[in-house]
Order: C-alpha cells, then sequence, then structure tokens
C-alpha cells in the first residue's frame, strides 16, 4: 500500500520534488518505508530522481498495464471498470472474467492483460497475444435484459474501440463487419463477445467482451500468415502509444455502451457503424458454414447491425454475426 501511496503523492508533484520527509509526514510511514516504496517503484519502471536538499522527483512512467497506471488516466465511470484487476499474465481474459463470474464478480468487473497464452477469436481462431505490446482487456457485464437485446452488443464494441483510438491517438480507424477495428486495411483489434444463459430459465448468467489491440507490434512481429492482414497502432502511426492511456480509454468506452445498451438508445452506435464499415458499397465474400463462397455487394446495415447484401442474382439478404464470415473480394477488407 506505501508504494502505491508515494506513487500517488509523485504523480500529484509530477516533475517537482517531494521531500523524504514530507511523503514520510503525510503517509504517517517512516523513512525507510519512503526509501523501500521508492525502489520498489524503480524497480518497476518508474523513473525518481533523488537529489540531495530536494527529496524525490517522478520524472518518467512505464507503459505499464498496472491498476495505478490505468486509473491515472481512468476518469469516473458509471459501472465499467470500478473493480480492475490486472495481470501480467493470462491465458485469456476473457476465460479469466468467466471464471470470476462464477465466482460472484460484480456487473462491470474488468480483466485486463500485458500477455495472453491462449488468446482467442471469433470462430476459435487464435489471436496472437504478445507480452508488452498489445492491450487485451474483457468486461463482465450483467445486463437484466432478454438475449434478443444483446444482439448489437458485438457491432458496438467496435465503435467503442474506435472511440477509444480516435481519443488517445487522434485517429479514427475504420470497421470491417461486423466488428473488427482496421487501419489501412488490416485488422487492428480482435474483438469475442461470449455470453452465458441459464440452462433452465434462458435468462443472461453474464456477458463477456474481450478486446485484444495490437498496440506495438512491428511488421516482423506477427506470424507469417497473420502478417498480410493485421497492423498495429505503432506500424499506423510510426509513433508508440500509451497502453495504460488507451485501456482507460477502451473503459471508458465500455462503460459509455453500457449504458446505451442498457437505455436501449443504440442508435448513435448504429450511425456510427455505418460511417466508419469498410464494407458499404463495396464487393464481399461471404464465406459460408460448409466452406464455399458467394460473392455479393455490401450495400446498408439493418437496425440490429445485421449486413444487407445483394446477391448476384438482384436479391437481398440480411447476414448476422455469427451466421457467416465475410471478407473483401481480394483480401480482408479490398
Amino acid at each position: 500500500m506505501s508504494r502505491q501511496t508515494v506513487l500517488a503523492l509523485l504523480r500529484e508533484r509530477m516533475g517537482e520534488p517531494l521531500s523524504g520527509e514530507e511523503l514520510s509526514q503525510q503517509l504517517g510511514i517512516s523513512r525507510t518505508a519512503v526509501w523501500k516504496a521508492i525502489n520498489t517503484l524503480r524497480q518497476e519502471g518508474y523513473t525518481i530522481e533523488a537529489r540531495t536538499g530536494q527529496g524525490y522527483r517522478l520524472t518518467g512512467v512505464p507503459d505499464a498495464l498496472t491498476e495505478p497506471e490505468i486509473r491515472s488516466f481512468l476518469t469516473p465511470v458509471e459501472r465499467v471498470g470500478r473493480r480492475l484487476y490486472c495481470y501480467d499474465q493470462v491465458d485469456s481474459t476473457n476465460t479469466r472474467v468467466k471464471q470470476l463470474a462464477l465466482e460472484g464478480a460484480e456487473d462491470g468487473t474488468v480483466v485486463v492483460a500485458n500477455c495472453q497464452t491462449a488468446g482467442r477469436g471469433r470462430m476459435n481462431r487464435v489471436f496472437q497475444s504478445p507480452r508488452g505490446q498489445g492491450i487485451y482487456l474483457t468486461a463482465l457485464l450483467r445486463p437484466q435484459l432478454p438475449p434478443d437485446r444483446l444482439m448489437t452488443v458485438t457491432a458496438m464494441a467496435g465503435v467503442a474501440v474506435c472511440e477509444a483510438v480516435e481519443q488517445v491517438c487522434g485517429v479514427r480507424p475504420g470497421l470491417k463487419w461486423p466488428n473488427d477495428p482496421v487501419m489501412n486495411g488490416k485488422k487492428l483489434c480482435g474483438i469475442l463477445t461470449e455470453l452465458s444463459l441459464e440452462g433452465e430459465s434462458g435468462r443472461l448468467q453474464y456477458l463477456a467482451v474481450g478486446i485484444g489491440v495490437n498496440v506495438g507490434q512491428r511488421e516482423e512481429d506477427f506470424s507469417p500468415e497473420v502478417r498480410p492482414v493485421a497492423t498495429s497502432l505503432l506500424q499506423e502511426l510510426g509513433r508508440p502509444v500509451s497502453r495504460p492511456a488507451l485501456a482507460a480509454a477502451e473503459i471508458e468506452a465500455l462503460d459509455r455502451l453500457y449504458t446505451a445498451l442498457l437505455s436501449g438508445d443504440t442508435a448513435p452506435y448504429l450511425a456510427a457503424c455505418r460511417r466508419d464499415c469498410v464494407n458499404l458499397g463495396r464487393p464481399v465474400q461471404l464465406m459460408l458454414p460448409d466452406g464455399t463462397r458467394q460473392p455479393a455487394v455490401a450495400e446498408d446495415l439493418d437496425e440490429d447491425f445485421g449486413l444487407v447484401v445483394r446477391l448476384e442474382d438482384g436479391s437481398r439478404r440480411i447476414v448476422r454475426s455469427g451466421e457467416v464470415s465475410v471478407r473483401g473480394l481480394y483480401g480482408y477488407v479490398e
């Protein structure tokens, strides 16, 4: 606890000296405890100068997905993020959230990890989650809503990620239907939404909204099979992006999403999804469960975020997330 409180005081005076005596008096701990806390913070990557007669000065913070770092950027939230678990490594943040849900974790609990050893995407695809290069985050939601009211969550989560990236980076990704944020035709983020229903009543037990954002990967960090379709913020912007700042922005965006979901006011998300969807007006291929591909043109999104496509015979069809995958005519987007 002394480490966190020392860090909080140093943050308040970021760049300015704070004497060991002042830290000791304000926190009610010994000068030795202050010294130990400073050393621990340095080991965690904080840059703290010590000058005789002036005291300690915080001059740099690590790009760490820890609770103190994320909360230093996080504004007050209504539900999502009030309880925050941060791990260096997990098998999957979705799996961890589901375990916490069974243990009675509260609505809005968020799990963040620096690395996943078994990250998953839609249709059980592997999601590469290297240490220190991405943000792997899952929110636990317990909305008292019928399952049919939750059909829009996957697409809304895509909009939430675009909002977070725009807030922190000043650029807004596009959306490949149904919910993949993309930049320059490549996938920036993976989103996996899972829910659990009671067997007898069919009532929702919980909803896990998982988000993995590629932040610091260089081209060579992606495996050969993923490299042609994946990108990162570092690659697209040419500069590093603060992971704790972006994680905080994601949590805030998910909190706004949850409020909209509970109130039923999803129209702004539909409008944003229509605006950002890179597929609309373009040829696509519907990748059917039997492995065949069906050419079509993406025309619109319906009120439930389903993709309205025109087939080669001129007929129209509404495609739902989970039924089929959509690819561009020549690649991931194009």
